[in-house]
């Protein structure tokens, strides 16, 4: 599975952003899916992710309530809806294909990563 991150970009605290991630490939459906964070002199963090079905999702806690994951099978995509945003979400932000867990090591594909820059 290859994986292509992007929607990142530069906007205001309190805006909204839609990162789009893009698959190539016929196993997309069958992996569960993530995305991941990683700002300037920090390790990257867990944001959201989603069963292989769509069924379920599963978000940090510093995202709950302001970002939504969501897929679509059919096109081989999962987007990531950030709303509310605040400086601290300023990050290169990925995608990755993989189980539905928190924990980057359970994920086996990655894409290159989205910048999200937002200003106060």
């Amino acid at each position: 599975v290859q994986l292509q991150a992007s929607g990142g970009g530069l906007v205001q605290a309190g805006g909204s952003l839609r990162l789009s991630c893009k698959a190539s490939g016929r196993a997309f459906s069958r992996h569960s899916m993530g995305w991941f964070r990683q700002a300037p002199g920090k390790d990257r963090e867990f944001v959201a992710a989603i069963t292989a079905s769509g069924g379920s999702t599963l978000y940090a806690d510093s995202v709950k309530g302001r970002f939504t994951i969501s897929r679509d099978n059919a096109k081989n995509t999962v987007d990531l809806q950030m709303s509310s945003l605040e400086r601290e979400d300023t990050a290169v932000y990925y995608c990755a294909a993989g189980s539905y867990v928190s924990a980057s090591t359970g994920y086996d594909y990655w894409g290159q990563g989205t910048l999200v820059t937002v200003s106060s």
